[in-house]
């Protein structure tokens, strides 16, 4: 298991917070596959909280990913959605969560929000 995986699951709790503002709750579990074997996480999100345990159980979602995919998501080298389009990872069961869950993700290095430009660009005259 990558440290930055471990770091990103050990951070859930206190980002939950600022990251889960909506009414969506539910649990995932994350199987991270390797060569040699699979990894677990189970995943309780419910409104501007999450717990995290390493264990499998009863769970409204479950996503499958390689752990190398899983270390590219949490260093912000791969999109989530894009992986599940590629067919990379496979995701089953209910979708809100999903989408939910993939808020915790950093953007791509390097990456700004559009709108932070056009305010940038309206304060300059041409």
């Amino acid at each position: 298991m990558s440290e930055a995986i471990e770091r990103f699951f050990d951070s859930l709790p206190s980002r939950a917070p600022a990251v889960l503002r909506s009414t969506v709750a539910g649990t995932i579990q994350i199987d991270l596959a390797t060569g040699d074997g699979t990894t677990h996480w189970l995943v309780r999100l419910q409104p501007g909280e999450a717990e995290v345990t390493r264990a499998r159980g009863p769970a409204d979602a479950i996503w499958h990913s390689s752990e190398d995919l899983f270390d590219r998501l949490v260093t912000g080298r791969a999109q989530a959605i894009a992986a599940m389009l590629r067919n990379e990872s496979t995701f089953g069961g209910n979708v809100v969560l999903f989408l939910a869950f993939r808020r915790f993700f950093p953007s791509p290095p390097g990456a700004r929000d559009p709108r932070d430009i056009v305010r940038a660009q309206a304060g300059r005259p041409r």
